[in-house]
């Protein structure tokens, strides 16, 4: 079966966090072991990569435009 929008949506943004929360780690051991020299950081600050595309992002706010109202419309209201 294939997946659905929403959970290749969900996928990528969980891999997207995972390579912030790697690249935050290697920055923190850089900053840990005073390897700060210009290359190294440099490397970090290019990586993640993207894991979004904006063909991904279109697909979802499409599908996210499908989807009723989070909250009830408000009552019409009556002349008296």
């Amino acid at each position: 079966m294939p997946a659905m929008p929403k959970d290749r949506l969900i996928a990528a943004l969980g891999a997207q966090l995972r390579a912030e929360r790697e690249t935050r780690d290697a920055l923190r051991d850089v900053i840990a072991n005073g390897q700060l020299d210009r290359e190294v950081l440099l490397a970090i600050l290019s990586d993640p990569v993207p894991i979004v595309t904006r063909d991904e992002i279109v697909r979802a706010e499409a599908w996210l435009r499908g989807l009723p109202p989070a909250l009830p419309a408000p009552p019409k209201l009556r002349a008296a």
